[in-house]
């Protein structure tokens, strides 16, 4: 979809659902101006035409997970078959092919160390062509997660849609009842409790209950889910970036302040900085690397793949 076909409602319908993704469309109606049919019209249509949907995500870091940013590298002939067969483990949160399809790159969340050695020492290494596996443990997130790489409100609008910021100490002990349902939310954040309730047998009052606790702690949070390319941003590069530690924080939060970042967080590893950006074209991409990153504190060491499909989405 062209980026003329998302007019400033779409937008601003985008950014509001950002905010807050189970907001109702009478309050979002308001916020913006319009009526809730208007609302629920234009999103209805983005979720048809952008393949644009609300999805429930929990934050690793509250709920007793741990991050991995894998990369494979594989004979290109099995690249394809490897990276759909990963994007059906429930515990890889995305998975990309890159580097002319020689490259495979996943999100992987463990629940424990022992979870992560399964797939990433014991499963990778012996699949047949996969030629090396390298795995960097998440640390900290500068952007991504709940914020929105849209921005289309005022600061006024987007403060009155905006879900109250979760305390820093917010933890969360996931149960099976739970888990059921955050599936159940994934697949549809805007699902309402009364479908809720009858597809877990448990009270709607109970589920609204504990959804709220979850997002008071931050452990849960709902994102929008859009394909890119609706933006006119088809170029989706991942970068892997080599900082001083003293200029570490100094570099992710420069770096997550660029309107082209969609996700900053700091890794292990020898690439201690992680990014994955969108811009127009190669000539964009240029540009940003020749102006803002090349303006970034301290930096040691850059590498770049950009992404050539998407097998399973954030």
């Amino acid at each position: 979809m062209a980026r003329s076909d998302l007019d400033e409602l779409d937008l601003g319908i985008l950014h509001a659902l950002h905010l807050d993704g189970r907001a109702s469309f009478t309050r979002i109606g308001e916020v913006l101006g319009v009526s809730d049919q208007t609302v629920a019209r234009r999103y209805a249509r983005l979720r048809s035409d952008s393949h644009v949907r609300i999805s429930a995500r929990t934050d690793a870091s509250r709920v007793g997970e741990v991050s991995w940013c894998v990369r494979i590298r594989c004979v290109p002939s099995v690249a394809l078959t490897i990276g759909r067969a990963l994007a059906r483990r429930a515990d890889t949160s995305w998975v990309k092919l890159a580097s002319g399809g020689t490259e495979i790159m996943c999100m992987v969340r463990a629940a424990s160390d022992r979870d992560s050695s399964a797939l990433l020492l014991e499963q990778l290494p012996k699949t047949p062509n996969v030629t090396a596996v390298t795995a960097n443990c998440l640390l900290h997130v500068y952007f991504g997660g709940a914020q929105s790489p849209v921005d289309a409100l005022t600061a006024e609008q987007a403060a009155a849609l905006r879900w109250p910021q979760p305390p820093d100490d917010g933890q969360a002990v996931l149960s099976g009842e739970d888990r059921r349902l955050l599936e159940l939310l994934a697949a549809d954040g805007r699902m309402g409790f009364t479908e809720l309730a009858a597809a877990t047998g448990r009270p709607h009052t109970t589920l609204r209950r504990r959804v709220q606790e979850l997002r008071d702690c931050g452990a849960l949070y709902f994102d929008v889910d859009i394909d890119h390319r609706a933006l006119r941003l088809p170029m989706q590069t991942m970068m892997w970036l080599s900082v001083a530690p003293d200029r570490l924080v100094e570099a992710g939060e420069a770096m997550a302040a660029h309107p082209e970042a969609v996700f900053v967080g700091a890794t292990t590893g020898s690439s201690n900085l992680y990014a994955a950006v969108l811009c127009p074209d190669p000539a964009a991409f240029y540009r940003y690397l020749a102006t803002r990153v090349a303006a970034l504190p301290a930096i040691q060491h850059l590498e770049t793949a950009p992404v050539i499909q998407t097998l399973k989405a954030l």
